[in-house]
């Protein structure tokens, strides 16, 4: 079980450390192209199922 918890510990440490290596965020550069894809449609939430009897 404490090797789990030290394996577990060490990929964390290695994620967190291996974020923002290559430096900040920056913005791309020149105008940006618009992939012609676009997405669409409806999202509901309830309960939905049979009747009652």
């Amino acid at each position: 079980m404490k090797k789990q918890v030290w394996v577990l510990a060490a990929m964390l440490i290695a994620t967190l450390t291996a974020c923002g290596v290559e430096g900040p965020p920056e913005r791309p550069v020149g105008p940006v192209k618009q992939s012609g894809v676009t997405v669409s449609g409806t999202a509901e939430i309830g309960i939905s199922g049979g009747t009652r009897p």
